[in-house]
């Protein structure tokens, strides 16, 4: 599967990557991460706190797949808004999900800081804004249970937006406990640190064929072997290819950045921005004053010419702010996962023990990745997790 095509912006921002080797040999662990992306090395990172005995693998290098492509938007709000996982889940499991959205931002901005390297990582504003006066409505239950529940959130109305952003929408949320980050520099700062600390990281390794017995999960791959106790698929979108899951649904989603701008007008506090429409858009800014935008959402087999697709969120840039004059740099298409019920799938396989998934699908991709990791670390060590039943592989 071809997660990604065209020309990548973040992997420009390093020179040079840290390598790691190819399994050779026969090597036995605690906990296999299969998987070098976000989710795998946020993995890694946190098992290694704990001084559990881990490996991770990687079929190419580390950040390279799904990560490479990612936009780097860390928010606590999901695709599913607070309200619907109310309706669906009850009060108490709903506001709980999303209060541990909001810590594991916390939590990623406290690992940042252990980070030799630099990633780009830093706190954000974000505006939350209604596509259409139908969605107004929605939007206002919405901000009305944030606070209910303790969120800080401003709700703007279209005069305060037209006073804030060079475009109109009828409604809005504003908060301020979001973040940004370059997710292919975080991933392999990640890794190299998790590296440090102990983990045994393999890189173009992939597995080939594995048994499951009672007490040993055993992976062959093509020079090597892994025994051990418990492993991980971190496998993101590309796990559909081997293990389908029911509610999973692979969409392709286009993404372009520009060439840097000297100022942003318009745009107040170059805020993270995303719609209520779905599929939606979504924007943010770089480090070096250039602007992210995406979205154009289509089945995965329909995948429309990259310039078309590249143009038309150029013109939706334009639209939003006609005040900025700039071109396309990089511009690429994606494979994105989302769910019906817009939560990630993360824990226990159902029939074998040992098997777990840590499957991130949603627009929360990074901010799932450090919430699994904690739901994933306390199920391996303790066997629980207060969350386990929310993410779910079968629900």
């Amino acid at each position: 599967m071809e997660l990604h095509h065209g020309n990548l912006f973040w992997p420009t921002t390093v020179e040079k990557a840290r390598s790691f080797p190819e399994l050779t040999t026969t090597v036995t662990c605690d906990v296999l991460i299969i998987g070098g992306g976000m989710s795998g090395s946020v993995m890694a990172r946190m098992l290694a706190d704990y001084h559990i005995d881990t490996v991770l693998i990687e079929k190419d290098t580390i950040a390279s797949g799904s990560t490479s492509a990612n936009t780097g938007l860390l928010q606590f709000s999901n695709d599913a808004m607070l309200i619907d996982l109310i309706d669906r889940f009850g009060k108490e499991k709903a506001v709980y999900f999303y209060k541990l959205c909001l810590k594991a931002i916390d939590e990623l901005d406290k690992y940042n800081a252990t980070l030799k390297e630099k990633t780009d990582f830093k706190r954000a504003e974000s505006l939350y804004y209604a596509s259409n006066e139908h969605h107004a409505k929605k939007l206002k239950k919405e901000y009305d249970a944030l606070i209910e529940h303790g969120f800080n959130a401003d709700y703007l109305d279209s005069t305060a937006i037209e006073n804030l952003y060079s475009f109109k929408a009828p409604a809005g949320i504003y908060t301020k406990a979001e973040a940004e980050v370059n997710p292919y520099k975080f991933a392999l700062a990640l890794a190299s640190h998790a590296a440090d600390l102990g983990v045994n990281i393999f890189e173009h390794t992939e597995v080939l064929s594995h048994q499951f017995h009672n007490k040993e999960l055993i992976f062959q791959t093509e020079k090597g072997e892994i025994r051990t106790k418990h492993v991980i698929y971190a496998t993101g979108y590309g796990t559909q290819e081997f293990a389908k899951t029911k509610g999973a649904l692979l969409e392709r989603t286009y993404t372009i950045a520009t060439e840097p701008i000297d100022q942003f007008p318009g745009w107040h506090n170059q805020s993270l921005i995303w719609e209520t429409d779905r599929p939606y858009y979504y924007l943010r800014t770089t480090p070096d004053r250039r602007i992210l935008i995406g979205g154009l959402d289509a089945n995965l087999n329909k995948e429309e010419k990259l310039e078309q697709q590249g143009q038309q969120l150029l013109n939706k840039l334009h639209e939003l702010f006609p005040s900025i004059e700039t071109s396309i740099a990089f511009e690429w298409s994606a494979i994105f996962g989302s769910t019906k019920d817009g939560l990630p799938y993360i824990g226990k396989h159902p029939k074998y023990d040992g098997v777990y998934f840590m499957l991130g699908y949603g627009g929360n991709g990074t901010v799932y990745s450090m919430l699994g990791a904690e739901i994933l670390k306390d199920l391996i060590l303790y066997g629980h997790h207060p969350a386990m039943d929310i993410t779910r592989l079968k629900r």
